[in-house]
């Protein structure tokens, strides 16, 4: 399954809350996002069916958050995530594992490193709603987030009032913005969907 994600340049971000507004500071840390059409997956009974009274369990990802730690030499994040679940039979006690993908992209399309997780959603006897909890760990070399010296200080070089390109975005410059987009990573998530489920999902 291709992951689809926006080409992410957040790692470059104006320091809005410090004394001047013209320092740029630029975060290591990897951007933690749901990755496009995977957010969620509904089931069907029968599968051969896509009628909304053959829909069996819908989910959906929320809450994720990423923890980032810029040790050396490595970048360390501990993704956390709940599953929401909807089931359409409530009458009996039921145990439902969804597969969930946390990969890390580079420059906003190449994987680098996958994994998938389990997560259990234990539905109660009469409750058509569960909720489940899914955590990951992942790790990115220094090195590949580190932007070439002379790039690194255009981005982080201090800009002061009056200056004639005091208001220009680094980022406008060619070289400077494909520097940072080969240098970015993000964390992508989302259910380890079938091509009949990507399918449904970027069509709906």
């Amino acid at each position: 399954m291709r992951l689809l994600a926006p080409v992410v340049l957040a790692t470059v971000v104006l320091a809005g809350c410090g004394r001047d507004p013209f320092i740029v500071k630029r975060s290591l840390c990897p951007a933690v996002s749901v990755a496009q059409y995977a957010g969620d997956v509904t089931r069907f009974d029968p599968p051969a069916q896509r009628d909304s009274g053959a829909v069996a369990i819908t989910a959906t990802i929320t809450d994720l958050r990423g923890a980032c730690v810029e040790g050396s030499p490595e970048i360390a994040t501990r993704v956390t995530f709940d599953v929401v679940a909807q089931r359409r039979d409530s009458r009996t006690a039921e145990t439902v594992t969804l597969p969930v993908f946390v990969a890390v992209a580079r420059a906003g399309e190449i994987v680098v490193t996958k994994q998938v997780v389990p997560v259990t959603l234990a539905f109660a006897a009469g409750q058509p709603r569960a909720v489940g909890r899914g955590t990951a760990s992942t790790a990115i070399q220094r090195n590949a987030v580190a932007l070439p010296s002379d790039i690194n200080k255009l981005v982080t070089r201090e800009r002061k009032p009056g200056d004639i390109d005091a208001a220009t975005d680094p980022l406008a410059e060619p070289k400077v913005r494909d520097a940072v987009r080969l240098a970015s990573f993000e964390v992508l998530v989302g259910f380890q969907l079938t091509p009949d489920e990507l399918a449904y999902n970027a069509t709906k």
